[in-house]
C-alpha cells in the first residue's frame, strides 16, 4: 500500500475518532446500568483503532520533535484512558 495514502486514512480515521468522542459528552451523564456498559465498550473500541493510527503515523514521523509530540500527546491520552 502507498505509505501516503496510508497516513491520510490513519490521519482520517484519528480526526472521525476525535469528533466522535467529542460527541459523546452528553453520553457520559448516563445513569442507567446497561447503557454505561455499552457505553464504555465503545470507548475501549475507539481508543484501540485510535492507538494502532497513532502508532502508524508516529512510525512515519521523519522528524524525532514530531515523534516525541505524538508519542507524548498519545501517551497522555492512553493513560488518563486507563485511569477511568
Amino acid at each position: 500500500m502507498d505509505r501516503g495514502i496510508e497516513l491520510k486514512g490513519c490521519v482520517c480515521r484519528i480526526n472521525n475518532c476525535a469528533v466522535e468522542l467529542f460527541s459523546m459528552e452528553e453520553d457520559l451523564v448516563i445513569d442507567d446500568e446497561d447503557s454505561w456498559g455499552l457505553l464504555v465498550r465503545d470507548l475501549r473500541l475507539k481508543a484501540t483503532f485510535l492507538y494502532i493510527d497513532l502508532s502508524r503515523v508516529i512510525s512515519f514521523c521523519d522528524f524525532d520533535e514530531h515523534k516525541k509530540m505524538l508519542t507524548g500527546l498519545a501517551n497522555k491520552f492512553f493513560y488518563f484512558m486507563d485511569e477511568e
